[in-house]
């Protein structure tokens, strides 16, 4: 009787013939299905490529950069920022985009395939993800209040607000612009200090919060194009506000203060940290963003001018912004103390002698001989009846004397851009144009983050549930978004933003340069690329890599903790009503505990993904041990466990021998025996799946 083997060689034809399997088959079904739903939208290079710009100018640019450079010195924070989008931006941009371009998979995915042992990184950027969201919904219910009020007219933040009963205390609306004191009472309704809590929820900001989450959500299953053109417009709109305060006064000089560098500044740790987290922050490096846009892709690219590309027009769309809301803040400070004061006297002696007021409202001759906040005593001995319209018809000025750094809070762009607005001709269509495309690109840089969080989860858990998927995000990010809501919810925001984001991001970052650079290896990592773009990648970028961005990112590291545990706690900026101005507040000890706690729950998943390795790992031990094979002429062929990173992605450069075909050959990632070594195999050469047949299965086993 012949054996089982001489059997099994018999049938074994000698000709090569392609053996696929019902399971492999499936599986390249499942691959090629997976890549057709991750992508929001399958649209062609040069449509990403302007998403990819587009999303560069971003919210961030026009809200974030601004109140930064104008809280660290102007000139000197641009300097800072743009040494280190030179150094740190573009090439770390610039790996991202073509990282994935050549392995094609999600963020989470690329991780465990270049270094399976830190794995986690993947997670925890979606993590990450998941707190920008969380915050950034609550600027969109911000772009959407004051759209909501732009169709007032006329617009309510150029006066101070009516109220029915009249006290000294409701004339602090003169003691600063009504642009700030709209923003503090009327938009976020802000408490004094942050340790008042969540203890009530502001109205109007909730149900913001649930129509910004409904419009996601219904963005996300329709898969609706409002990314490109809603962007660029805004930036037209930018470039007519820039210009229209050109001729506000005081102008030229806010430009030269803007511009102006003082070296004295640089040795402040805050200035380096904050420029450094907003590069990684404004060019969504570390949160996947990059990567997961880029797997959508259908062909190849010169990624060091699109990289250098983005990066210039988000330097530029920041600049913009920020010049304008330094032009008028230098018109704030020109305008108040006693100019406010004869402003205000002049516009008085305008309404009486038409007729609007009374005689009884015509100010003291001497009053402009006298301070500034004589005349605001003045109005609160008036009658309570002519107090309200005093107040109301009072322009949009300081009678306090105001320094330069008139606001210094997170809502310093909307307070600015609303006084822009307002010297328009028209100016409630121009608000509701300008705030509505506010609200149009915050939506479209939020879509853009959430899916950090949506494309690895569908491609490991919800794959074939999209829709139920979409659903659980924006049902968690409205429940989560509510602490925004409260009274102090501006404050917890800053929170998150300054301190709790710029540690994880900087962390995640200094991870994927470590495991790149060193483990996996930048020499190795520029060989393999050349393979796929067709010529070595530039090596100034591998030195870049190596040398310089890792050494940065550790530097930015440890003065993120420095300033976050230092004995002076770190500061957050609040509005003080009894004073009617912004004052600098200390964190309290409680608050900094929820931070630490936070940056460390987003970091778990790089220390946890390990462990779960070696506990698999040693499950997988324990279970072969009591293993017994079938019968002694058929054993059980071995297990092939997960290995220390010892890794290796193989790279074929074949060609098919057989056949005149010209087509290209389809690659995808098959996981031989569900370890962690992934073996790209092309139809065509690799004849039949066994070891001593197949020379890629037999590399990979011998590593």
């Amino acid at each position: 009787m012949e054996s089982f083997e001489e059997i099994a060689d018999e049938e074994v034809p000698k000709e090569p013939r392609i053996y696929v399997s019902q399971s492999l088959r499936h599986l390249t079904r499942e691959i090629l299905a997976t890549k057709t739903q991750n992508c929001f939208t399958q649209t062609k290079r040069t449509e990403i490529t302007m998403i990819q710009i587009a999303f560069s100018i971003g919210l961030d640019s026009i809200w974030r950069f601004p109140y930064l450079c104008h809280r660290n010195g102007g000139g000197s924070f641009i300097l800072v920022y743009f040494f280190m989008l030179l150094l740190f931006g573009i090439p770390l941009l610039y790996i991202e985009m073509i990282m994935e371009q050549w392995l094609r998979v999600d963020n989470v995915r690329i991780w465990k395939q270049l270094v399976p042992w830190l794995g986690g990184i993947g997670y925890a950027s979606i993590m990450v993800c998941i707190l920008v969201s969380l915050y950034n919904s609550v600027i969109i219910v911000w772009s959407l209040s004051y759209l909501s009020h732009s169709f007032d007219h006329p617009l309510p933040w150029n006066e101070c607000p009516l109220v029915k009963n009249i006290n000294v205390t409701d004339l602090s609306c003169l003691r600063t612009v009504s642009h700030q004191y709209f923003w503090y009472h009327t938009t976020l309704s802000a408490s004094g200090h942050i340790e008042e809590g969540v203890k009530a929820l502001v109205l109007h900001l909730t149900l913001g919060i649930f129509a910004a989450w409904f419009l996601l959500f219904l963005i996300m299953i329709t898969g609706l194009k409002m990314l490109i053109f809603s962007v660029f417009l805004l930036y037209i709109l930018l470039l007519c506000l820039f210009i229209r305060s050109l001729f506000l006064e005081g102008a030229i000089a806010s430009l030269r203060r803007m511009v102006t560098i003082e070296l004295s500044a640089w040795a402040s740790l805050d200035l380096w940290r904050q420029a450094g987290s907003h590069v990684l922050y404004s060019l969504g490096l570390g949160m996947g963003t990059i990567i997961n846009l880029s797997s959508c892709k259908t062909g190849g690219s010169n990624y060091a001018q699109v990289a250098s590309l983005m990066a210039l027009v988000n330097l530029v769309t920041s600049l913009l912004a920020t010049s304008i809301i330094f032009i008028v803040l230098g018109f704030w400070a020109a305008t108040s103390g006693h100019a406010c004061v004869e402003k205000g006297v002049s516009k008085l002696m305008k309404l009486i002698d038409k007729g609007v007021l009374p005689q009884d409202a015509k100010p003291p001759e001497n009053i402009l001989l006298q301070p500034p906040l004589d005349y605001l005593d003045w109005i609160s001995s008036l009658p309570r009846h002519l107090q309200d319209q005093v107040v109301h018809f009072s322009p949009s000025c300081s009678i306090k004397e105001q320094k330069e750094k008139f606001m210094e809070g997170p809502g310093l762009a909307f307070a600015a851009f609303s006084q822009v607005v307002s010297l328009f001709p028209a100016s409630s269509l121009w608000a509701i144009l300008f705030f509505l495309m506010l609200a149009v690109t915050e939506l479209s840089t939020l879509i853009r983050i959430l899916e950090g969080i949506v494309v690895p989860s569908q491609n490991s858990i919800f794959r074939n549930y999209p829709q139920l998927l979409s659903a659980v995000v924006c049902l968690g990010g409205f429940l989560g978004s509510f602490v925004f809501t409260s009274r102090p919810g501006s404050y917890i925001m800053s929170l998150f933003d300054d301190r709790l984001v710029p540690l994880t991001l900087i962390t995640i970052v200094a991870f994927q340069n470590v495991a790149l650079a060193w483990i996996y290896g930048a020499k190795r990592f520029r060989e393999e690329i050349s393979s796929e773009l067709g010529h070595f990648l530039w090596s100034f970028f591998t030195f870049l890599l190596c040398y310089v961005t890792l050494p940065g990112l550790l530097a930015l590291l440890i003065i993120c903790l420095i300033q976050l545990y230092q004995r002076v706690p770190p500061y957050y900026i609040a509005w003080n009503s009894s004073v009617t101005q912004e004052v600098k507040q200390p964190y309290p000890q409680n608050t900094l505990g929820w931070v630490t706690f936070l940056s460390i729950l987003t970091l778990l998943p790089i220390p946890v993904h390990p462990l779960y390795q070696w506990w698999h790992l040693q499950d997988h031990i324990a279970s072969e041990r009591f293993e017994k094979p079938l019968s002694k002429k058929m054993p059980l062929a071995p297990i092939k466990h997960f290995a220390w990173p010892k890794h290796r992605l193989v790279k074929s450069n074949f060609k098919m021998q057989e056949g005149n075909s010209e087509s290209s050959l389809k690659v995808f990632s098959l996981t031989l025996d569900k370890g962690p070594d992934v073996v790209p195999l092309r139809s065509g050469y690799c004849r039949r799946l066994r070891e001593e047949n197949c020379p890629e299965v037999k590399q990979a086993f011998s590593d």
